[in-house]
């Protein structure tokens, strides 16, 4: 199996931003696992498409244009909502910490970590942590 990129990649100075983009190029070449489908666009890629001010879609649709990373940034921050750097260092410490002493998110990553037989793993405190541990860039 194909993994995208770790969440920890950036462009434009934002976490996620190339694993979004390379989630969506797999699914295009058909090499994207079906265990993705069901969150494509919502999850941490709604979180970033709602910080940038733009559709899932309309990314998706520049991805499948052929348009690279930076591209697309550059596109996002035309038509979206232009972030400074300490609007991207807070998003960023969100993301990565997302699941960790949060009321929501916290039974949300208890409950994939159970589907995920990993309910035993005290060291995974965070999406990000489960994210590196599934596909196997965390031991």
């Amino acid at each position: 199996m194909t993994y995208p990129v770790s969440p920890y990649n950036q462009e434009g100075g934002l976490y996620h931003f190339p694993r979004m983009l390379d989630k969506i190029r797999l699914n295009l070449k058909g090499e994207l696992d079906t265990s993705y489908l069901p969150r494509l666009g919502k999850g941490l890629d709604g979180f970033l498409c709602r910080f940038v001010g733009v559709q899932y879609d309309q990314v998706a649709t520049l991805v499948e244009e052929g348009k690279n990373d930076a591209e697309i940034v550059a596109w996002c921050e035309e038509n979206g909502v232009r972030r400074h750097k300490h609007d991207r260092l807070l998003f960023n410490k969100f993301v990565e910490k997302l699941g960790w002493r949060d009321e929501e998110y916290s039974q949300r990553l208890m409950d994939y970590k159970k589907d995920s037989n990993l309910s035993h793993r005290n060291d995974i405190v965070t999406f990000f942590d489960l994210i590196e541990v599934e596909e196997g860039r965390k031991p």
